[in-house]
């Protein structure tokens, strides 16, 4: 069992420009070892933040610890960390290996080690052989490689992501997130990703903190932020999920009753409330569209069923998203479906039984 071990250490953090709080007392503790990924929308705070345990950013207030040391007044070429920018910053007139050896030329360090931190550095990134090419010649990828072996060769603790894989595109942008993902396993170091992207975030990150208008909404592992997010905030910007009204009609030590728009009356666990909730307050339920099923069959069975209809449904190769009305709703739900061999696509104003569990149901206050 691997013992927690912190190397960075975010103490009531805070940052202003002006009038203006960009980031309003960040708590947070960051494994050795872990792919930590800082998630939000634009103009959240994320990437100041990342600036800051940088070092190109100083606090307002707080305090930000790495590797058990105060980094009050360190500048951002003595701490342990290294950043790849978005932009790569790769300079165009050198060539990868000089770009790649930049900062050990600027330890003055002999031509034989720096040679040979270089070939090492582009061997983890799968650039070998890459070392004398033009690094105006490279595609994104490859500059999104050299930009990464640039800060591995420095041998820091600490790896800074600022959105790497923005410039990319899909397919390439999918390859490489497995690719940094591995590297950093095979590593171990700490990697912090900034990105706006959950599905990216999901992927990649051993714990994420979501983050809106300069303060953690929730820290946790992607499987927890997907399937119990801590509020309707945080569960609408990871994925999709279905909002129905409900209130509770009665509590007690054995579970919840809840009366749930279109679903009726169902009860839960004591085990399904969230400690941030209090059933009195409950004025909403999530429930994810994979957690919602249509019933194609006679013989398909689940534990909850409701009749509803078809209003669309969109197609996307492996999977079909539809949009289905159900009786006293305002507006449809989201259900999707992973298409199977002989599965044919129910059309618009079908008639279809939804089925569902309650496990799958998320309190909101």
């Amino acid at each position: 069992m691997s013992v927690f071990k912190p190397i960075i250490e975010l103490r009531d953090v805070r940052k202003s420009f002006g009038t203006f709080e960009a980031l309003k007392g960040i708590n947070a503790t960051i494994e050795e070892g872990e792919f930590f990924s800082l998630l939000g929308p634009s103009g959240c705070g994320k990437t100041t933040l990342l600036r800051m345990i940088a070092g190109f950013e100083p606090p307002t207030g707080g305090d930000i610890i790495i590797d058990g040391k105060s980094m009050d007044g360190i500048s951002a070429n003595r701490r342990p960390t290294n950043m790849v920018f978005q932009s790569y910053a790769i300079f165009p007139h050198l060539s990868v290996a000089d770009n790649v050896g930049y900062g050990l030329k600027t330890k003055k360090l002999p031509k034989a080690e720096i040679k040979r931190e270089v070939d090492k550095a582009l061997s983890m990134v799968d650039l070998v052989g890459y070392g004398n090419r033009a690094a105006h010649e490279l595609s994104g990828g490859q500059r999104q490689r050299v930009a990464l072996a640039r800060a591995l060769v420095m041998r820091p603790k600490v790896i800074l992501l600022d959105e790497p894989l923005s410039a990319l595109d899909k397919k390439l942008r999918d390859q490489m997130q497995m690719e940094l993902r591995d590297l950093q396993k095979t590593l171990g170091i700490t990697f912090i990703l900034v990105t706006h992207d959950q599905e990216e975030a999901l992927i990649m990150s051993d714990r994420i903190a979501v983050m809106f208008e300069g303060q953690i909404a929730q820290l946790a592992t992607p499987e927890e932020l997907y399937r119990r997010p801590a509020t309707k905030r945080v569960a609408s910007f990871i994925g999709v999920m279905n909002f129905l009204d409900a209130a509770a009609t009665s509590h007690d030590a054995a579970g919840l009753t809840l009366d749930i728009a279109a679903l009726g009356k169902v009860t839960l666990p004591a085990s399904a409330i969230p400690p941030n909730v209090h059933p009195s307050q409950i004025t909403k339920v999530g429930i994810r569209p994979e957690m919602l099923t249509l019933l194609f069959d006679h013989d398909d069975r689940a534990e909850k069923e409701i009749t509803g209809e078809v209003v669309s449904s969109d197609y996307y190769g492996d999977m079909t998203y539809y949009s289905v009305q159900l009786p006293q709703l305002a507006s449809p739900v989201t259900i999707s479906m992973r298409n199977t061999a002989g599965r044919s696509i129910a059309a618009p104003g079908s008639p279809v039984r939804v089925g569902w569990g309650t496990e799958s149901v998320v309190l909101f206050e």
